[in-house]
């Protein structure tokens, strides 16, 4: 399972121009799952992204979690985050998992994250999706599991 976390003021997925979820300050996850991943995995990459202390606290160091700041966490699946570009000119998804077994992993990653207490909106699972943020810092980190 590989993740692009961004660290965001505010996301939100369009589908067909309309609007489908948004979040304010908080996280937007951008989830890539693979072939031979598991929900052990998904349930250990929800509680890292709930705990991971990339928020600023007193010191203007990053010192608390999307959870410490009550922030927000938008996922949406990406399997191009699978892509292997290392032969020719197109790439290859072949890492990839299907999606009968990319969107139940997809699903647990986003339950785990509302279990311990994170609000989430998702995207549309599959879909072709518009995504507007705004990343706050910059900060984006790349998470595997």
């Amino acid at each position: 399972m590989r993740i692009v976390l961004q660290r965001v003021s505010r996301a939100r997925v369009l589908l067909e121009e309309e609007p489908v979820a948004k979040i304010g300050p908080g996280l937007l996850v951008l989830a890539g799952i693979a072939r031979g991943d598991s929900a052990e995995q998904a349930a250990r990459l929800a509680g890292k992204l709930a705990r991971l202390r990339v928020f600023a606290g007193e010191s203007g160091r990053f010192e608390r979690s999307v959870l410490e700041v009550g922030g927000e966490v938008l996922v949406v699946s990406q399997f191009t985050l699978l892509a292997d570009a290392a032969k020719g000119t197109r790439p290859s998804f072949s890492d990839a998992a299907p999606p009968e077994q990319a969107k139940p992993l997809y699903e647990a990653l986003c339950r785990g994250l509302r279990e311990l207490g994170v609000p989430v909106s998702t995207g549309v699972f599959g879909a072709r999706m518009a995504i507007e943020l705004v990343n706050d810092g910059p900060v984006t980190l790349i998470l595997e599991a």
